[in-house]
């Protein structure tokens, strides 16, 4: 599968670009590409991307998400998700007859209804993203998080308009929200019919819009909610929270919350999906007599027995001693890793009865005598 482009090379714009300059840049590609203008064999490929760029980096929230974490903080969305909101009709109602907004979604497999008309249509989702502790990881928790979204006007609620004032009826397209348009082909006159240019296909037109909300049905608010954490998430985990995103139209519902979950970095684990990784320092008396010793898990300390004759870097497994597995009844296994250390000062005593245990075993040991820049070092040392 080829990699995919960035949004922003595709439509050939700087990340830092306005709104206006995203919308010039889609509107000359577009009519470039349309599978209704252009002969190029692959023009239908490249107009469902430059349409999809568009989609993304239209849209305040989505643009936020891609600007952070690229591609990857687009995974989980269908393309009713992405094109959810995105406004074509401007840009098409001023390329002619052969054009129509509708043609966008059935490329992508899903209905016209989802441009904006009359009808209810359901809000966008925001993103936000939270830090946990390897610790509240490994439980289910509830967490806070503080959000700004929008919500439905409390004035006008959502109608846009002044209260007491009534939309006119579109006197273009009779209050349908659609008008007819006849294009003139080498095969015969074709009819299109496609959203009203004059109301947006909402068939009314605002004449008095809501002061309190500037006539947009919706004003932004904060808020804090609170959201389960199941246990075992991991870094990088998505939790969608239905009905807190932004306020739709005409009563179409709220989208949701997105969390992304971010798993700080631990003192003493590592962890690698549900398994941890710990090293444990013994002595070299510990490793060759052997003990039982002390190890920390996530749920608290244990013990270990460390069998005589343990060498450096042996790895002990204790299963079910890591991480929960996320929505199942089961955990992950704690490899401890032993690291045998040597001892960097001994007195002349403990010499004598290393090198006692040397001869003993066998071992050949060769000594050698201090030099002066070694006395001096032990003398600084001191």
């Amino acid at each position: 599968m080829a990699e995919k482009r960035d949004y922003y090379d595709i439509l050939g714009i700087e990340k830092g670009a306005e709104g206006k300059e995203i919308k010039k840049a889609y509107r000359e590609l577009a009519m470039k590409h349309h599978p209704d203008v252009s002969d190029d064999e692959e023009a239908t490929e490249k107009f469902k991307e430059i349409s999809e760029a568009y989609a993304v980096l239209s849209d305040e929230d989505k643009r936020k998400t891609y600007d952070q974490y690229g591609h990857a903080g687009m995974d989980g969305f269908s393309n009713e998700d992405i094109f959810r909101n995105a406004n074509f009709e401007d840009i098409f109602q001023g390329f002619g007859g052969g054009f129509d907004v509708n043609n966008i979604f059935e490329m992508f497999g899903f209905g016209g209804g989802h441009s904006r008309g009359g009808g209810p249509q359901c809000g966008s989702d925001i993103y936000a993203e939270i830090d946990i502790t390897l610790e509240e990881a490994a439980e289910d928790i509830e967490k806070d998080i503080n959000i700004r979204h929008d919500v439905e006007c409390s004035t006008c609620h959502g109608s846009k308009s002044e209260p007491g004032s009534n939309p006119e009826t579109c006197q273009t397209c009779g209050g349908t929200g659609k008008v007819r348009q006849v294009t003139n082909t080498i095969l015969g006159q074709m009819m299109k019919v496609r959203p009203c240019p004059e109301c947006r296909g909402k068939g009314k037109i605002i004449t008095d819009p809501c002061k309190a909300c500037d006539g947009k049905g919706k004003v932004k608010e904060n808020n804090t909610i609170s959201i389960k954490i199941p246990a075992g998430v991991e870094s990088g985990s998505r939790l969608r929270v239905p009905g807190k995103g932004n306020a739709g139209y005409v009563g179409g519902g709220y989208g949701d919350l997105i969390v992304l979950i971010n798993v700080k970095p631990h003192k003493d684990f590592e962890r690698e999906g549900p398994n941890l990784y710990y090293e444990k320092q013994i002595s070299f008396v510990q490793a060759s007599l052997g003990d039982t010793v002390d190890v920390p898990t996530i749920d608290g300390e244990i013990e270990l027995k460390i069998p005589p004759g343990t060498q450096s870097e042996s790895i002990f497994r204790l299963r079910n001693q890591g991480m929960p597995v996320m929505r199942r009844n089961s955990k992950g296994t704690l490899y401890v890793t032993v690291k045998v250390v040597v001892p960097q000062k001994l007195n002349e005593e403990q010499k004598d009865l290393l090198l006692e245990f040397g001869k003993k075993s066998g071992e050949e040991i060769n000594t050698y005598e201090k030099g002066f820049f070694d006395k001096v070092k032990e003398a600084i040392n001191h």
